[in-house]
């Protein structure tokens, strides 16, 4: 494991989530489930309609603090993760953002040195008061035994919409600007890297006490570039927050990173890593596992299915994973047509012993 530093007893974390992003290994291993709050829940639905867009009802933290609350009142879940979503650092930047019915993210593209410059990282927080308003209601209303996650995109992933202008299949706008304006597209990291900054020790002020950054696309750069974009990046905002609020945890999700994985942990110094589904367990264990937490990582139409094929899965992954520090997730977010039942049969699963 990364050396932690001086860890006296009483200063050690009492909540699982936490013991074991510290080293510790859990059995059973604590869990909590991206997007766990979100559609498949009816209760969600209902609250999501009362608050109009998706985006207001981000921006209210009375609604937002629910939506968070629902999946824990079901499930025990050892973890709760703030509900918000990644565009809300570009909203906060100047640049418009809008999620339509059956297209996602609409953005108005990046497109010059103009553009990038009227970006302004400095009122970051101030721009979004209501979301860590929602952090902070979340702190005191979450069980005292669950923790609080607070989260934000990485640079890399935060970049694909704002230069694509929403979701892409090819990044072929944001990896025009990577490959042909070098320094250009520099600039507009940079900037990402301060504001996500500033983002998540603002959240961490406000009550969350680990943060995750998703790195969705990772996995969509060359070897190379991916050292460049998705393990800089990471590592400088990790050593920014372990430098200026020690002891608050740091969880990377580089989705699609394969045997580039090993790299991220030694390089960015990450204290736990999202694995997506692909991710062999067994090479998770000998590789990854001795020098961080890891999170992960059934696959999410598994937890669609259900039944024997799921029940297989997770016998699997616990075998696998669960004699070193590790944290069950699943290898990335809930889809909608999840059956809630399925999810209660998942962490009757998880609570029992091997």
């Amino acid at each position: 494991m990364r050396e932690k530093g001086s860890v006296t007893e009483a200063s050690k974390p009492k909540k699982a989530f936490l013991r074991v992003l510290a080293g510790e290994t859990l059995s059973p291993p604590p869990v909590w489930l991206m997007r766990q709050a979100g559609r498949y829940l009816p209760e969600y639905r209902e609250t999501r309609e009362k608050a109009g867009g998706f985006l207001d009802l981000c921006y209210t933290p009375d609604l937002a603090v629910e939506v968070t609350l629902q999946p824990l009142r079901r499930y025990n879940f050892d973890a709760a993760i703030l509900f918000s979503d990644i565009l809300v650092l570009p909203h906060a930047l100047g640049r418009s953002v809008s999620f339509k019915v059956g297209e996602g993210p609409v953005l108005d593209p990046i497109k010059s040195e103009a553009d990038i410059a009227g970006l302004d990282p400095e009122g970051i927080a101030t721009r979004l008061k209501p979301v860590l308003e929602t952090v902070s209601g979340l702190a005191r209303a979450i069980p005292e035994t669950t923790a609080l996650i607070g989260f934000a995109g990485a640079p890399w992933t935060v970049a694909t919409y704002m230069l694509e202008g929403g979701s892409s299949k090819d990044f072929a706008e944001a990896k025009a600007m990577m490959f042909g304006q070098p320094a250009l597209f520099a600039r507009l990291m940079e900037t990402l890297v301060e504001a996500t900054s500033r983002y998540l020790i603002a959240q961490i002020d406000a009550g969350a006490e680990a943060v995750q950054l998703f790195d969705t696309w990772a996995g969509v750069l060359p070897e190379t570039y991916f050292r460049q974009w998705v393990i800089g990046p990471i590592g400088e905002i990790t050593r920014r927050i372990h430098t200026e609020r020690p002891g608050v945890p740091v969880i990377g999700f580089p989705k699609g990173a394969g045997l580039l994985a090993e790299e991220f942990v030694k390089e960015t110094g990450v204290d736990g890593i999202g694995l997506d589904a692909t991710v062999p367990v067994r090479w998770a264990a000998k590789t990854l596992q001795p020098h961080c937490a890891v999170q992960g990582n059934l696959d999410p139409l598994l937890l669609v299915t259900g039944g024997s094929a799921m029940e297989t899965a997770v016998r699997e992954i616990r075998e696998a994973l669960e004699h070193g520090p590790f944290i069950f997730n699943l290898g990335h977010g809930i889809v909608p047509p999840t059956p809630p039942e399925n999810v209660a049969h998942l962490m009757d699963l998880l609570r029992r012993p091997l």
